[in-house]
């Protein structure tokens, strides 16, 4: 294929057979603040709550006068608060409800406060006494989203303490959950850099039939990323003998490596904007759609490889990263698949190599390819 813009890496250079582990360690972000199907899109969050009902108003003929003469007095005092406070910005107290709603955004305070009379009790929501401080949003963008900027990638740890490979569920479990604190590490101080929110992703472990936001999932299909969490099957994957890819960590890690991607398309609000372009284009199975999921897809696979590239350097057994490389470069849509989704075998494996090397996101904007560097 043509290289793209910024992505040397046609086929020829990459031929049919698995990639092997570069004998060079991938550059590194320069030091400064050191700070396969995929599920239906993302959820949009949830609607905001409704106004509570107003209070029902009871006839009180021989309060009126009173109120009258309280209204007047209490209309009187207003003008001179108002008079006091021009000028000055009112805050907001309401929610913003949507995608971008999961950022650290804290919360308006609010009290309540109860008066009582002789007949009726009423209670009231008082304004925020201070302004709440705003957080990184994610910005609903592809292309140009900031998670591309440049100097950003996976950042150097010292280690990664792994324990010995068990491949029973508890024993994936065990493998995965001690991998996910190192690859947070290397992660968390780009989206630090690009201003975008971050949180921990989450790892379930699918052994039955299940219903989450995404849709329903069995034990027998390959890991789901949705948001906020990766659903992990461990009998798939320990079942997956052959020797395209073995029962080996380094399958494992590859393939924690690639949902995790998702994780970070889902933070910077590459995810968000994927699924609305997929809509324009009348559903993700349309030709159209069909290239946009693989855009994705490819660029999971980038961030895969990315992730991989600070492990290199002695955090793991070298035979772990080989194998995760080669796996990955063994995953895509064969012409068995009905769809193609996730992109060709050997676009996967230039694609994740092309991570590896460079480990810069912006090495990774599958969203400017040319289409051939996506097929």
């Amino acid at each position: 294929m043509a290289a793209p813009q910024q992505h040397p890496m046609s086929p020829q250079q990459h031929p049919a057979g698995p990639p092997q582990l570069p004998p060079m360690a991938p550059p590194q972000p320069p030091p400064a603040a050191w700070g396969p199907p995929p599920g239906p899109p993302p959820g949009w969050g949830p609607a905001p709550m409704p106004y509570p009902p107003l209070p029902r108003q009871k006839s009180k003929g021989p309060l009126v006068a009173v109120l009258v003469v309280g209204f007047l007095v209490l209309s009187v005092a207003a003008i001179g608060i108002i008079a006091a406070n021009r000028g000055s910005k009112s805050t907001s107290d309401s929610a913003n409800a949507g995608y971008d709603s999961y950022t650290y955004t804290p919360e308006p305070t609010t009290t309540t406060t109860t008066t009582t009379s002789e007949t009726e009790t009423s209670s009231r929501r008082s304004a925020s006494t201070s302004t709440p401080k705003a957080g990184p949003k994610a910005v609903i963008a592809l292309g140009d989203n900031p998670i591309h900027a440049a100097g950003l990638g996976a950042f150097n740890i010292d280690g990664c303490a792994l324990p010995a490979m068990d491949y029973s569920p508890a024993g994936q479990d065990r493998f995965l959950r001690a991998s996910l604190p190192c690859i947070e590490s290397m992660w968390k101080p780009s989206f630090e850099r690009a201003n975008l929110p971050y949180q921990p992703v989450e790892l379930v472990m699918v052994t039955s039939q299940i219903t989450n936001t995404c849709g329903s999932m069995g034990p027998d299909r390959t890991a789901m990323y949705c948001d906020g969490t990766i659903y992990w099957t461990p009998n798939h994957y320990a079942n997956e003998q052959g020797s395209a890819n073995p029962n080996h960590p380094g399958k494992y890690l590859g393939q924690l490596a690639h949902e995790y991607g998702h994780h970070i398309q889902w933070l910077s609000g590459i995810l968000r904007a994927s699924s609305q372009a997929q809509y324009e284009k009348g559903g993700w199975d349309t030709p159209e759609g069909l290239d946009l999921n693989r855009r994705k897809e490819l660029q999971a696979t980038c961030f895969g490889g990315m992730t991989l590239a600070p492990l290199s350097h002695g955090a793991v057994p070298g035979d772990v990263i080989s194998v995760a490389l080669t796996d990955a470069g063994n995953r895509g849509d064969y012409p068995i698949y009905p769809n193609r989704d996730h992109g060709a075998p050997e676009k996967n494996a230039a694609w994740v190599n092309h991570g590896f090397k460079n480990n810069e996101t912006s090495a990774c904007n599958t969203w400017v390819a040319s289409a051939a560097d996506v097929s």
